[in-house]
């Protein structure tokens, strides 16, 4: 038997950990056709091969009026694997009110709406996104700095208004090992170029993550676990 990359083995972990995964869902991944959440659906095609598999998956693009189209590549990869895909086209730019300016935020916000809509209407209990170690601790970052709160990406997030959970399987991997898998797969070519980019906070405080950490790896899970390891008696 044909030994799992450490990659998709740090996946199972988080899976496990945070028990993501459960006989009898019907998860639906959000597919941007980037390297995370390729990375993602590779790893649940190959999940739900194993003979102690009981789950269903399907990948959708949520595609904007001013998004490029999904690279063909990456459809290709899906193909190859027997992915169930779809795209679904939605006019982002109409709903921006007079008053608002356009972001990352706002986009992904929308995004979001629309996956949740599909995901109630289609019969998926759970959405699966492709942040990883990175984009959780850039949101913490953010959100301390930004917000005044102590808060981030969680691995799985329940809805109170809705019958889904989010969950996060990629949660204990860094970009960088998500960048030489891609590579090595040779799906690594896709990224976000939209116009809106500049306006995201996302960019300044990945700066300042890789300074508090020193780009280290080590560093960032050790970041990571510190949010598990609250020591309440020592904060105000």
């Amino acid at each position: 038997m044909k030994k799992q990359p450490k990659l998709l083995s740090l996946i199972d972990k988080a899976c496990f950990d945070y028990n993501l995964i459960n006989n009898s869902d019907r998860i639906l991944i959000g597919a941007s056709g980037g390297k995370d959440s390729t990375l993602l659906v590779k790893y649940f095609a190959e999940r739900s091969k194993r003979p102690d598999s009981n789950f269903s998956f399907k990948a959708l693009f949520i595609k904007s009026d001013f998004s490029p189209d999904f690279p063909l590549q990456i459809k290709n990869v899906f193909d190859s694997l027997n992915v169930d895909f779809e795209q679904l086209d939605v006019n982002i730019l109409e709903r921006v009110k007079d008053n608002q300016k356009m972001s990352c935020y706002w986009c992904s916000t929308q995004r979001r709406t629309e996956l949740l809509k599909y995901a109630v209407e289609n019969g998926f209990n759970k959405i699966a996104l492709g942040h990883h170690l990175d984009d959780v601790l850039e949101t913490l970052i953010m959100n301390m700095t930004e917000k005044g709160e102590l808060s981030t990406m969680i691995p799985s997030l329940v809805y109170q208004k809705y019958p889904v959970t989010i969950i996060r399987p990629l949660c204990y991997i860094t970009e960088d090992k998500i960048i030489s898998y891609a590579q090595e797969e040779g799906f690594d070519g896709f990224t976000c170029t939209c116009n809106y980019m500049e306006n995201s906070f996302r960019k300044e405080a990945r700066k300042k993550l890789e300074i508090l950490t020193d780009s280290d790896p080590i560093k960032k899970e050790r970041l990571f676990a510190s949010l598990k390891n609250i020591q309440k008696e020592y904060l105000p």
